[in-house]
């Protein structure tokens, strides 16, 4: 026999880091809240996240630091609530913890600190969260949504889609986010793997021997670029430049690295004049690792004393080791993409409340929504500010 219906105020479909956090302050709000997932405990992908240490936010959090089809739609909810509202509340918790790099906050223990810290904001607001539950269908009718969960069924006057993307499916995420955002009448901005590593194939694909070696670079991708390290793998390229490359880079094009971001113009034609019978590979291995240095050297046909070599090839090959282009033949894909680019269009919701303009009651959060963040905490800022701007309208 199944069981009357539950009633809440709101349910929300997902306990990572949004979910948790629009619940939280709902739930101290006095309202009624039911989170729902379908893992074995909340936060999965915060416990693995900066290496098990979670970096949280990032001090230099700002919207220009957010991809979505509307650049603009970010700005309400992360300038009403900043990283300084978030370390605030970690504080409050004992939580210790550091700058690591650019703004990026880290625990200086464990990952799990934040999702215990997160869990216990919602036994502050008796928010019920059931973990290893799955919903068979949602209903919308009369102004409430129904939620069956097998035999039984949970209904709010508002339910919030709280599920993120497809990214790390290993960790149990799906699309199912896209797939209630169209039941209801909202559009997808498609989605694709973002923060994720470069595959090389063809002429690129001679790299690959280079598998380990890293070196700091500038990475361009469209109009983005990013200094920080580049990584060598068995596939292409990794390392955090990469990665955040990646999120702006779409097949078809190339994406360019400055192997020598602190090398003014002319440094190898000055080299020439200073140590003439040097050899040019070990030119390039006074500011590369060795590795690098000799496979540059050799693609560029700088074998042997730099006195061998006219101005003009020296010049030549500055201007390819400041703008090396490659031609990535995919990504990683979901697999290993930290994050995912797309999501649930925010032209159907509200910027400042995060609810469906056409569907009152429905709300989207998180990375389930078109806004995607760079490297380093940004993503998890984005969860913190559009969970508690849902969560106020709740």
């Amino acid at each position: 026999m199944t069981a009357p219906p539950e009633s809440f105020d709101a349910i929300i479909l997902g306990a990572g880091g949004a979910g948790l956090m629009c619940a939280a302050i709902a739930g101290q709000r006095e309202r009624r809240v039911l989170v729902i997932d379908h893992a074995d405990q909340p936060g999965r992908k915060i416990l693995i996240s900066g290496g098990g240490r979670c970096n949280f936010t990032n001090l230099h959090t700002a919207p220009d630091r957010y991809l979505s089809a509307n650049p603009h739609f970010a700005k309400s909810a992360l300038g009403r609530y900043r990283p300084e509202d978030f370390i605030t509340l970690v504080d409050a918790h004992g939580i210790s913890w550091h700058e690591k790099t650019l703004g990026q906050l880290f625990c200086d223990g464990s990952a799990k600190q934040i999702v215990g810290m997160l869990l216990d904001e919602c036994d502050r607001g008796n928010v019920t969260i059931r973990c290893d539950t799955r919903f068979d269908a949602i209903d919308h009718a009369d102004g409430r949504f129904t939620v069956s969960q097998g035999r039984s069924t949970a209904q709010a006057p508002a339910l919030v889609i709280a599920t993120g993307g497809p990214s790390i499916p290993k960790m149990g995420a799906t699309g199912i986010a896209y797939d209630i955002a169209r039941r209801f009448g909202l559009k997808v901005v498609e989605p694709r793997p973002a923060l994720v590593p470069l595959t090389l194939g063809g002429e690129g694909a001679l790299f690959k021997s280079l598998s380990g070696v890293a070196s700091e670079v500038i990475a361009k991708a469209g109009k983005a670029s990013f200094r920080e390290a580049a990584l060598f793998t068995h596939r292409g390229l990794s390392g955090p430049a990469i990665l955040q490359a990646s999120s702006y880079w779409r097949h078809g094009e190339t994406v360019g690295i400055d192997f020598t971001p602190d090398q003014a113009a002319g440094w190898l034609r000055e080299a020439k004049r200073a140590r003439p019978r040097a050899a040019a590979r070990s030119a390039l291995g006074a500011i590369l690792p060795d590795r690098l240095a000799v496979a540059l050297a050799e693609r560029l046909a700088l074998t042997g004393e730099l006195a061998n070599f006219a101005d003009r090839v020296l010049e030549a090959a500055e201007r390819r080791l400041a703008d090396w282009r490659f031609a990535p033949d995919g990504t990683e894909g979901f697999a290993k993409a930290e994050v995912t680019v797309g999501g649930i269009a925010t032209a159907g919701l509200s910027s400042q409340t995060m609810e469906a303009r056409a569907v009152p009651g429905l709300y989207a959060i998180g990375e389930a929504v078109d806004v995607t963040g760079w490297l380093g905490g940004y993503n998890f800022q984005w969860a913190w500010a559009s969970g508690w701007a849902a969560a106020q309208a709740l």
